[in-house]
This record gives C-alpha cells, sequence and structure tokens, in this order.
C-alpha cells in the first residue's frame, strides 16, 4: 500500500549561503558602496633623498630656529641630513611614530562624500535691466546757483516746478528761477535756516523755514499774483478766538519791515527747531524739536493759528516726521524707528525696524505703500511696508554719511545725498501687482558738489513734473542735474 517509506540517502554537499544577497543598499552595512577613499600622503620630495642637494641642507641658525619652533609651526617634521651612500643611512628614528599617527589619521578622520555643484559664478548675479532701458533720469549737470555765502542746508522746489528756495548758514532765504538760474528774491532773517519746505496746495503760495527758535512763513510773491493776493486774504482772514487756550507756542503776525521782505507768520517755540513739512492739502504743518522733552512733535494749523502736541511721550530722539501722501497717517523716525501713526484714530499701526545706528532723513513714496531713509552709518533702506517690518533692500553705495533722501512725485525714481560730495539715483519701480516686489536699480552717481569742512551735499530734491534733481552742498552752490 506504499505506506512504509525508505529512508532517503543524505547529502552530505555543504551549502552556501549568499550573505549579501538580500542587502538594502541603504542599511548601515550597505555603506561600503559608499566607499571614500583615504587622502594620500603627500610623496617625498628632494629634502628626504639620503644625500639631498645643498640648497636643501640646513645652517646651523636655521637648526636652532627649527628646534625652537612648535612641532605644528615646522614646514618640515624632520632635519634633513647628507649621506654619502645609501649603505650609512640609519634606520628612521620616527617610523613607528610616523606610522601610528598615520593610523590614527585614517580611523579618527572624519570622511563624507561632498556632493559639488557646478554653478557659473555668473548665474549668482541678480539680472537687472540696463539703465539706459530705465531712462529718463538725470545725467548731466545743467545748472549751478550760486549767491549764498555759506553752507546750503535746505532746498524746495514750489509745486509748479518753476521756483526754487533755498536756506542757508548765512541767515538768508533766496529764491530762484529754475530755467534761468536768476536770484528773484532774497529775504533776511535772523539765525542759519535749518529746514525750508514750499507748501504743496497749489492755490498757497507759503514758505515755510526754521530759524532758531521759530518757523517762519513767507509769501514770496513769485508767479501767479492773484494767488499771492488770495494767500494773503486768506492768512488775514483769520479771527482769533474769544477765549485763548493755553498753546505750546505764540504766533505773531509780521509787521513793518519784515512784512515788506514777504514774511506773515512768526511761531516761536521753546528750543531750536529742525524740520518743517507741510501736509499734502496744505493747512497743517509738522515740526521737529529735538531737545524739547516730550513735545519734540508739534503740528500746526495755519487757518485757525492753532498748534497741538500729538504724543503724551516721545519714545527716543525724533530726527524726522512726514505726513503720508494721501492717508491720515504719520511718520516719526528716531534714532532706530520709524513709528507709522493713524491720526484719525490716535493709535501706532506699524513700527519699522531700521537696522542702522542713526537714521538721518525719510522719504515716502508718492503711492504711500514704501519709504525710504538714509542713514549717518552710509545707508539707504528701502521698507516696503505691506511686506515686512524689516527692510526690503539695504543700499551701500555711499562712502559717507546720507544728509538726505527723497523721491520723484511721478517718475520712478529716488535720490540720495551724502558727505561724499555724490548724488546717487535710483531706479525704485514699484508694481501695483502685489505678488511682485519693487525693482530698485542703481542708474547714475552724479557728482559736482566740492567738498567742505567734511560736508558735502546736504539735501536733494526732485522736480515735481521732470525727471530732474536739484543738490544744495557744503559749497555754497545749488546744481541742477537734467
Amino acid at each position: 500500500m506504499g505506506w512504509i517509506r525508505p529512508r532517503k540517502p543524505r547529502d552530505d554537499t555543504p551549502v552556501y549561503y549568499d550573505l549579501w544577497a538580500q542587502e538594502d543598499p541603504n542599511a548601515i552595512l550597505g555603506r561600503h558602496k559608499m566607499h571614500v577613499p583615504a587622502p594620500k600622503l603627500r610623496l617625498p620630495g628632494h629634502e628626504e633623498s639620503y644625500n639631498p642637494p645643498p640648497e636643501y641642507l640646513m645652517t646651523e641658525e636655521e637648526k636652532l630656529a627649527w628646534e625652537q619652533q612648535d612641532p605644528e609651526d615646522r614646514k618640515l617634521s624632520f632635519i634633513p641630513k647628507a649621506h654619502s651612500s645609501l649603505r650609512a643611512v640609519p634606520a628612521y628614528s620616527r617610523f613607528i611614530h610616523e606610522r601610528f599617527e598615520r593610523c590614527l589619521d585614517l580611523y579618527l578622520c572624519p570622511r563624507q562624500r561632498k556632493m559639488r555643484v557646478n554653478v557659473d559664478p555668473e548665474e549668482l548675479i541678480p539680472k537687472l535691466p540696463k539703465p539706459r532701458d530705465l531712462q529718463p533720469f538725470p545725467t548731466t549737470q545743467s545748472m549751478v546757483y550760486r549767491g549764498h555765502t555759506d553752507l546750503v542746508r535746505c532746498i524746495s522746489v514750489s509745486p509748479s516746478g518753476q521756483w526754487i528756495v533755498s536756506g542757508s548758514d548765512d541767515s538768508t532765504l533766496k529764491f530762484w528761477e529754475v530755467c534761468s538760474g536768476r536770484c528773484m528774491k532774497t529775504v533776511h532773517l535772523d539765525g542759519a535756516i535749518k529746514s525750508v519746505n514750499w507748501n504743496p496746495y497749489a492755490s498757497l503760495v507759503l514758505v515755510a523755514a526754521c530759524v532758531e527758535r521759530s518757523v517762519v512763513i513767507v509769501n514770496p510773491g513769485l508767479g501767479d499774483r492773484l494767488l499771492c493776493s488770495s494767500t494773503d486774504q486768506h492768512l488775514e482772514a483769520y479771527e482769533p478766538p474769544e477765549e485763548q487756550k493755553q498753546q505750546p507756542v505764540t504766533w505773531v503776525a509780521a509787521e513793518g519791515a519784515d512784512y515788506e521782505q514777504g514774511l506773515r507768520l512768526r511761531i516761536h517755540h521753546e528750543k531750536a527747531v529742525k524740520q518743517v513739512t507741510w501736509h499734502s492739502r496744505g493747512d497743517y504743518f509738522a515740526v521737529v524739536i529735538p531737545d524739547n522733552g516730550n513735545s519734540q512733535v508739534l503740528i500746526h494749523q495755519l487757518s485757525r493759528r492753532r498748534s497741538q502736541n500729538p504724543f503724551r511721550k516721545n519714545k527716543g530722539q525724533v530726527q524726522r516726521v512726514q505726513f503720508h501722501p494721501s492717508r491720515p497717517f504719520f511718520f516719526v523716525a528716531t534714532q532706530r524707528y520709524v513709528r507709522v501713526y493713524n491720526l484719525l484714530k490716535q493709535e501706532l499701526t506699524k513700527k519699522l525696524l531700521a537696522n542702522c545706528k542713526w537714521i538721518s532723513s525719510i522719504a515716502i513714496h508718492p503711492a504711500g505703500d514704501n519709504l525710504i531713509y538714509g542713514s549717518y552709518d552710509s545707508k539707504l533702506a528701502w521698507f516696503d511696508m505691506d511686506l515686512s517690518t524689516k527692510p526690503y533692500k539695504v543700499l551701500r553705495h555711499h562712502k559717507k554719511a546720507l544728509r538726505a533722501v527723497s523721491f520723484h512725485k511721478q517718475y520712478p525714481l529716488f535720490a540720495s545725498a551724502s558727505d561724499d560730495g555724490c548724488v546717487i539715483v535710483c531706479h525704485g519701480m514699484v508694481y501695483n501687482d502685489l505678488l511682485q516686489n519693487p525693482l530698485i536699480v542703481p542708474v547714475k552717481v552724479l557728482r559736482g558738489h566740492e567738498i567742505v569742512r567734511d560736508l558735502g551735499v546736504l539735501d536733494v530734491v526732485f522736480h515735481p513734473t521732470q525727471p530732474w534733481v536739484f543738490s544744495s552742498g557744503a559749497d555754497a552752490t545749488i546744481r541742477l542735474f537734467t
């Protein structure tokens, strides 16, 4: 029935297994595929020879110096010796020592394979458009306005672009015609003029200037006579209220010789005034009084002749203030920060972190979402306020401190003036597409100002309609680049 089965004869041939057949190449044991060969020893040179050429042998002084050096500082680990024949060469005394060190090096040396990526260095440089594709921008000096006898600290252009006003340390305010370079009017004041600003509102012909402890409001009487007389009527229409409130400043109407010069109002402050800037509607203007404790910033209203201190206390020393071109925002730059306040809600909306030591000047893009600042440690930074509270780009093109920065109202241009005597004009294009970052390309370095007492260019402003830039310097001149 087949129930009994004979035993199979035993097969005594040995069976071998392939230990590595199922090996996972990524496992630890698969590392021998990534074998990195040991670094080869340096091949012996002439100095290792048993009979080296005489220039390889050391003199007595060299031997002494070699013995005094630390082992790791020595160029050679042995002293070359000359032997008459190969039979006379003794056993090498450091043989065991060197083999041992080589073994140590091999097993203690961490080795890994570096994957090198072949990158063309040209590809790492950002592709910027050529300056000639970004025209128009100012390229040549076409006019020099001479007449001041001391450094010209500040300049401002009228909204029509026909006149320019300059304030100097020689205590005069000069009004020039832009196209002819003629000085139309000189107003003598009682001190150096630290800041001047032409009212941006086209139907008011007024200029505000900071002199020592006061701000003077001047009607230059240039251009349309009807506008000048209506401006005077606007100022004279003021009627003081029945009950006077306590004000931080005193408003004084100009009379006599001052009125003949064109002065209309004087606003006396308690300390020296550093900067004045108008609101775009032309009725409010803000001033900076650096040493005035908690009232470093004051906002004055022209039509009602009243002043207010918008901040209960100031954080840090205020350097510059600026009104937003279209929205109710107010920018206050201290030494390290730019704070953006909402004037309607009376609250802080943003605090921009300037990574510099000391801000010297700020400028707001006409669209209002971007801002640049210049600093005394020769940096210019561009803030995209929708993007971040840190600078979007920092430009270090100037060698010395930046004194002023400015945006053009219509063209995508901005300029910076520095103590190295240059004005650098850059193309700064802001796109309507929120996903596209601004394009910043330096296009031109404008030279011409001489450096006097370590001061170069002190102020820079653009023409309101043309791609021209005005700069004023310590050499007592104002220059127009077109």
